[in-house]
């Protein structure tokens, strides 16, 4: 499955509200997500931990639900709440998250 993602017509104002950048060419791999920004023409793999994590950062949870829902998914002794800001901070640093007002 290959999704673009539409732009939302939102900013770039600073927000707990992670989301993912407009424009991706999101594609379901066995393992993950394959994540293609053709603005940037990167491409980044997501694993199933990540993928869940990006999939979370809709614009509608704040970090909080983020870390909760990821570490109930997984359980806290797989996934820790820092594992999971970890990941949503490293998403942003790949311009693949933004905050979403």
């Amino acid at each position: 499955m290959t999704a673009r993602l539409a732009s939302r017509g939102l900013d770039d104002t600073v927000s707990d509200r992670p989301r993912a950048i407009d424009g991706l060419d999101v594609t379901e791999v066995k393992d993950g997500l394959v994540v293609y920004d053709p603005g940037r023409n990167r491409v980044h793999y997501l694993n199933v931990s990540a993928a869940v994590i990006f999939t979370l950062c809709n614009g509608g949870r704040d970090r909080q639900s983020i870390v909760e829902a990821a570490t109930k998914v997984f359980g806290a002794d797989v996934i820790s709440p820092r594992d999971v800001e970890a990941c949503i901070a490293r998403l942003e640093d790949e311009r693949v998250l933004r905050s979403a007002e």
